[in-house]
């Protein structure tokens, strides 16, 4: 097998478990003899850099890269027509190591990742920023919250200097001066790039935190937190390889999960790969994932027809690619499953997912869809106005999919029985029954917005028991009992 195809196999991630036969199942080695890193400038760098960032110094020393001879200038060298290139004590060099400059030698991580859901995180947010961050507090929070996970356009200055709106931040989809997207720091941790340290849960949660990825509440609750928080030092963290069951077994971790090996499954900097459902949605769909011939992906609902391998379909941003391969939705819980398979039966496996399945639909059908049907609704009876979060009915229905329905369907796919009731449906169903529904009513006046909410929940199943007559509800105290008889004499 050539070098050429062993990396294009790769490349396709979880992909390969159904579509091609599988390479060794641990992420790639770097194939470039020595003679391509070890640049003589960089041997000067420790001299001044060992006083004036000794903590950073210190950093490097301990990593792979100084035990392999790899020095800031193999990382930081920069071509004189480079936009971001600036003179650094006498050499040209850039301040920001971007993707395409680890794909020097990380080439196939460079392929996988250049086209995942990470390296799309900026675009993923380009409509929410304005009315999020600058509509509700101002342009200063992109640059001190969004683009510190989401990443940013890193700008450069005329004289060569990083625009601080931009600039610092190791975002995940950071689109970079060089034109590449993504930040492998924001894992690894510049300067000791640690392998370890991408692997522990405190990785991802840095980003995944919060109401609308609330996946660090949600996996430290559930077993799979607990086995971790309680056998990490099994965990063989800073093994060159990692395979799941094989090289650890006392816990899975986000990385095991999204991204790591586990028996036929091969490794994948591609974190989107093994995801059936979109999540972060408001209503949420079961996904085809597209490869195109270039790297890069789209995921289609599958409520459309799937696309032929070697067909030309828009990707999504405006441009036509041909299509490589194709991940079924199907397929890409088979992935998923696989690592599942390491620890756990079959039918475990499969009567768990299907649990999950049924969390999703039911959001969908109860209450994402007809949340958002009416919202759409409202807007187009001229009831709501276009600026978007100026009305508090719209803070209502972001909340309700955004932050609550993201929680509780998180919590069912990462077995957090609190988080999906509690902390997710349970205040789904409050805040769609006790303010959104009332809302609608004051928005559009209590004859029309009840004719819009009869129009959308009618034909809802899970809203029939709205017209069911009263019953006895001990929860609630209703119906109201008597008062306790008086001591010594009958009830007043």
């Amino acid at each position: 097998m050539t070098h050429l195809l062993r990396s294009a196999l790769v490349s396709l991630g979880a992909l390969v478990l159904v579509l091609l036969a599988p390479p060794a199942a641990h992420a790639a080695k770097v194939t470039l003899d020595r003679s391509h890193w070890g640049h003589e400038v960089g041997e000067k760098c420790t001299s001044c850099h060992e006083k004036a960032s000794a903590g950073l110094t210190k950093q490097w020393q301990d990593s792979a890269h100084a035990k392999a001879g790899v020095n800031c200038m193999d990382c930081h060298q920069a071509d004189p027509k480079d936009v971001d290139a600036i003179t650094h004590e006498g050499y040209v060099i850039a301040t920001v190591v971007s993707p395409k400059d680890c794909g020097r030698c990380h080439a196939t991580e460079l392929a996988e990742q250049q086209g995942s859901v990470h390296a799309e995180a900026v675009a993923l947010i380009q409509d929410k920023i304005p009315a999020l961050a600058h509509n509700l507090t101002g342009a200063a929070m992109e640059a001190a919250g969004c683009a510190q996970c989401h990443g940013s356009v890193v700008k450069v200055r005329g004289d060569g200097t990083l625009d601080p709106a931009t600039w610092p931040n190791s975002g995940i989809g950071r689109v970079n001066p060089d034109g590449s997207k993504g930040s492998c720091s924001s894992c690894h941790g510049r300067h000791r790039f640690s392998k370890a340290q991408a692997r522990e849960p405190s990785a991802c949660v840095r980003c995944h935190f919060g109401p609308d990825s609330p996946d660090k509440e949600i996996y430290e609750a559930s077993k799979h937190g607990m086995f971790y928080a309680a056998q990490r030092d099994e965990m063989n963290l800073g093994s060159d390889t990692w395979v799941a069951g094989k090289d650890y077994s006392a816990a899975p971790t986000c990385v095991t999960c999204h991204m790591g090996a586990a028996g036929k499954l091969p490794a994948t900097h591609d974190v989107g790969m093994r995801n059936m459902w979109s999540l972060n949605t408001p209503v949420s769909q079961r996904q085809h994932l597209v490869v195109f011939e270039d790297g890069d992906k789209r995921e289609l609902p599958d409520t459309v027809e799937a696309p032929k391998r070697g067909t030309e379909i828009d990707k999504g941003n405006g441009t036509v690619g041909k299509v490589k391969a194709v991940a079924t939705p199907e397929r890409r819980r088979q992935a998923m499953s696989s690592v599942c398979l390491e620890c756990h039966s079959k039918p475990l496996v499969t009567d768990f997912m299907k649990q999950f399945d049924d969390v999703v639909v039911l959001f969908n059908e109860k209450f994402g869809a007809p949340a958002t049907a009416i919202m759409q609704d409202l807007y187009a009876r001229g009831l709501l106005t276009p600026q978007p979060f100026d009305e508090p009915i719209e803070f209502t229905y972001w909340e309700l999919w955004h932050d609550e329905g993201a929680r509780a369907r998180h919590g069912a796919a990462m077995a957090s029985p609190n988080h999906a009731w509690w902390e997710g449906m349970y205040l789904v169903g409050r805040n769609f029954y006790g303010r959104f529904l009332p809302q609608v009513r004051e928005v559009a006046g209590p004859t029309e917005g009840e004719a819009i909410v009869r129009k959308h929940l009618a034909d809802v199943a899970g809203h029939a028991w709205l017209a069911q007559p009263q019953r006895t509800n001990p929860i609630l105290g209703y119906p109201p009992q008597p008062a306790p008889a008086a001591a010594g004499g009958a009830a007043p």
